[in-house]
């Protein structure tokens, strides 16, 4: 690592009561996409401006929205990581709503002037990068990342203010290579219900106060001492493809795997063709590859579904490793 990381102990939002506004010109952005799917990559600036808010139908009371959930998280890490570089957060959305001002509610859609739309997306998922919190395995440099979803879908619309809302947030680290984000479920909620924004930001300040660095970097590492054969990988992959049309009695006692065989097809193709984490000569590519092969693959899956198939792949993954070591049998590979 660049710099030792040093996570302060969380506050009370009380404590932390002042707003640090994220000012575009003085951070730098992330470049690459970390998810591509449907969505599309806007800045926080045009959340904040043009992006209308949405809210409880029975008392008009609005939501937390997109900005503040992207503002909130950025407050935390500021907190927590002072000193440190941070780039302004890579964003991506996706299922626009889209509607119009009353004045223009008898216009047709292609004489619509800007001003008369209105426009906000049930789907966001966003990213901090932290290039300052940095390591190398297996010769590829990973930064420290965190980040976070939101789906309008999954809170109630219809009911008053105060009705929980619905969040995904995450700490880990991502490939500076091809971005893709290495997450594991001790630095992950992805059922977080909260009624307020300082309910919000003290969760966030948890996860990262309770979010275990070194641990998560170690795990990452052995996966490189580990590899499989082709026959190996082969067999793997096929047995991944019939996961999904087992029985459910046969499923229960199978660690689950959340990929299409789309993505698995992509993992297949990339086993060969990529450029960064295909096999070797021989064929045998270790567990860091093909764990890496997994999540290249996640950039595929919609924003709701993104999260919990990051920390699949990694969970996939290390059961695999116990497999190979006789710590545990593993049907994939048996």
């Amino acid at each position: 690592m660049n710099n030792q990381l040093t996570v302060n102990p969380p506050v009370e939002v009380e404590e932390y009561a002042s707003y640090i506004e994220i000012e575009k010109q003085e951070i730098v952005s992330s470049s690459s996409a970390f998810i591509g799917a449907n969505t599309i990559e806007v800045n926080l600036q045009d959340i904040q401006r043009f992006h209308i808010i949405p809210v409880f139908s029975k008392d008009n009371e609005p939501l937390i929205s997109h900005g503040d959930f992207i503002q909130t998280t950025y407050d935390v890490i500021n907190h927590c990581f002072k000193g440190e570089d941070i780039l302004s957060p890579s964003i991506r959305v996706s299922h626009p709503i889209k509607g119009r001002t009353p004045e223009a509610r008898y216009k047709p859609a292609n004489q619509l002037e800007d001003h008369e739309r209105t426009i906000y997306y049930e789907r966001a998922m966003f990213v901090f990068e932290i290039p300052s919190i940095q390591l190398t395995i297996d010769g590829q440099t990973l930064s420290l990342t965190i980040g976070g979803v939101k789906c309008y879908g999954d809170d109630k619309l219809n009911n008053k203010k105060g009705s929980s809302e619905h969040f995904k947030i995450f700490i880990g680290f991502s490939v500076k290579v091809c971005s893709n984000l290495c997450v594991w479920s001790d630095g992950a909620q992805v059922k977080l219900v909260v009624r307020s924004q300082g309910e919000l930001m003290d969760a966030i300040m948890n996860m990262v106060h309770l979010y275990n660095p070194e641990l998560h970097l170690r795990a990452m590492q052995r996966l490189t001492e580990h590899n499989l054969t082709e026959a190996q990988f082969a067999q793997v992959l096929g047995r991944a493809r019939l996961y999904n049309y087992l029985p459910n009695e046969v499923k229960k006692e199978i660690p689950p795997l959340l990929f299409t065989d789309t993505q698995l097809g992509s993992v297949a193709k990339d086993y060969f063709q990529d450029n960064s984490f295909c096999c070797n000569e021989n064929g045998d590519i270790n567990l860091w590859r093909m764990y890496n092969l997994f999540t290249g693959a996640n950039k595929s899956s919609y924003v709701d579904s993104f999260l919990e198939r990051s920390i699949n792949a990694f969970d996939f993954t290390h059961q695999l490793q116990s497999g190979l070591t006789g710590g545990s049998t593993n049907w994939y590979l048996n």
